[in-house]
């Protein structure tokens, strides 16, 4: 068999994307034929043993991908010192080792996708693909005309300008905040909350409702459900898979 890098075939096997594989290997959790594997190595895998965590890895796992409602006040980590729901625990009946594709902060819900799926995390996640996400968004006082362009045309945050967004069905709510959504393909941290904070607003709720061409449909917080193939294959496409 032809060889491939390490970190191409851990994320294969389901156990984290490349790029949190290349992590793995640096702290030297993983061994090749019972030596500490290197970044960059190839192996061979029908001939040499890979191991993680102390867990032999046995090849490509079959892919799940699946369509999480991330409840407010879940985060999205593997585990949790503080004792917080994670998003593990919402799909915790799945038998495969999910992962979460980017994040929602702990405030924030919606549509999170889960898989064990390495290269498809590792598209979706990667700026160069800039795979649009919209936002059901409200923030405090009245957003005026001149601060939904700021939004539109970019922000200058402490990491830099933000790319053009589009803001669309602005509404005044019956407290008198905003209603709105949002559209952005770039992945910074908290970077809608961010954005509206630069312009002088406190963001109240933050509902991811579409990534690519998926949507939440009828799912309630805490539910989920399997991608369909020709969701599978429709978010192929936006990739460019």
């Amino acid at each position: 068999m032809e060889q491939e890098r390490l970190q191409k075939f851990m994320a294969e096997a389901g156990v984290a994307s490349r790029r949190a594989s290349e992590e793995l290997i640096r702290q030297g959790r993983v061994t090749v034929n019972g030596e500490r594997a290197a970044l960059g190595m190839r192996i061979d895998p029908a001939r040499d043993v890979v191991v993680c965590d102390g867990k032999r890895l046995s090849g490509r796992e079959a892919h799940v991908v699946i369509l999480l409602y991330k409840p407010r006040g879940v985060v999205c980590t593997s585990s949790d010192p503080e004792g917080r729901k994670t998003v593990q625990d919402c799909v915790s009946e799945i038998p495969q080792r999910l992962y979460n594709v980017g994040r929602l902060d702990i405030n924030s819900e919606g549509l999170l996708l889960m898989t064990n799926d390495g290269a498809l995390s590792q598209r979706l996640t990667h700026p160069r693909y800039g795979v649009e996400k919209t936002y059901y968004a409200v923030c405090d006082g009245k957003l005026a005309a001149s601060e939904i362009a700021l939004l539109v045309n970019g922000v200058m945050l402490e990491d830099g300008m933000t790319a053009p967004a589009r803001v669309e069905n602005v509404r005044t709510t019956q407290r008198g905040d905003t209603a709105f959504s949002i559209t952005i393909h770039e992945g910074r941290n908290r970077q809608i909350r961010r954005m509206l904070e630069a312009v002088g607003h406190r963001t109240l709720r933050l509902k991811r409702e579409r990534l690519g061409p998926l949507t939440l449909g009828n799912l309630q917080p805490g539910q989920w459900r399997r991608l369909s193939d020709g969701e599978i294959a429709a978010l192929m496409r936006a990739l460019g898979l």
